[in-house]
């Protein structure tokens, strides 16, 4: 079975598709494709209150592009999924339908508790030590989710209109940042050690960037020192000392912040990054969907 998930988020629109195979009764997702296209939606969006004409032609050329692509792999099962920017928009809808006519794609526009929990359905934290509660945190480009577990069980989630293209554009209120804290400082606690669980293109690509082995965390210690040389650094250095491209080198800094301010006010000192994302959990929601109408 081929299942496609498409997340049009504020930064960027992704494509993935992938095989689900049945081994010893288990299924196995195999990414046959990913492509990424850096729409940067909420830069109209977050400054306009809308989505310009150049960049909604943009989402349409996309989706056109994204459509043929699943004709061509015969993804038999999709869904589309857009996110804060799109929520914002006060064309959004009128996007939507011309989507539709033009490449045939439906999209959906979810609330964030809704993008909170479909990076949930990756189940990362059933594989984990249930010594531990965890905090899952998707940075993205008009928002960022935290979904708190604890003993297996949902305890809290909420979406906060702080994103890395809404840092850029300096519309971060202090008022913003002190909701977050205070949230956190209320609802993120546990008698069990918390651990973060990082997902979103920034956190991977730091990761990455560390070397850390696949399943081994990253150290707040450590996000921190990144944060402080990449603060210290423009764009254009950033993109030269660590060979980055210039939608990556600009936002990757605010999302450190984002990281570190959540993880030091929840008094977390780890973080594990899976490489999981709002499409990932969205293939994951679709496979369920089918196997429960089974």
């Amino acid at each position: 079975m081929k299942i496609a998930a498409i997340d049009i988020g504020s930064n960027a629109a992704r494509l993935l598709i992938n095989e689900v195979k049945i081994n010893n009764r288990k299924p196995e997702f195999i990414k046959l494709n990913l492509l990424r296209i850096p729409l940067r939606l909420g830069m109209d969006v977050f400054t306009l209150g809308k989505i310009g004409e150049e960049r909604e032609k943009m989402v349409i050329d996309s989706m056109k592009i994204f459509s043929d692509l699943m004709k061509i792999y015969k993804v038999e099962h999709y869904r589309a999924c857009a996110t804060s920017a799109m929520r914002d928009a006060a064309n959004g809808q009128d996007i939507i339908r011309e989507v539709k006519k033009a490449s045939g794609i439906d999209i959906e526009i979810i609330s964030g508790d809704e993008e909170a929990t479909l990076v949930y359905e990756n189940h990362v934290a059933e594989g984990l030590d249930k010594e531990f509660s965890y905090l899952y945190v998707d940075v993205g480009g008009g928002s960022t989710e935290l979904t708190f577990y604890e003993n297996g069980k949902m305890k809290y989630e909420k979406s906060f209109n702080i994103g890395t293209i809404r840092l850029l554009n300096n519309l971060v209120t202090l008022d913003n940042w002190k909701e977050m804290k205070e949230e956190i400082k209320d609802n993120i606690v546990s008698k069990k050690p918390i651990v973060a669980i990082g997902s979103g293109g920034n956190i991977n690509k730091v990761f990455s960037m560390s070397k850390t082995k696949d399943g081994k965390p990253m150290s707040l210690s450590h996000l921190k020192k990144v944060y402080k040389e990449f603060n210290a650094l423009t764009v254009e250095e950033r993109m030269t000392k660590y060979n980055l491209r210039e939608d990556r080198a600009d936002v990757l800094v605010h999302a450190l912040k984002i990281y570190n301010n959540v993880m030091a006010w929840a008094d977390i000192s780890r973080i594990f990054v899976p490489k999981i994302s709002v499409a990932d959990g969205l293939i994951h929601n679709i496979y369920s969907q089918l196997k429960n109408k089974k």
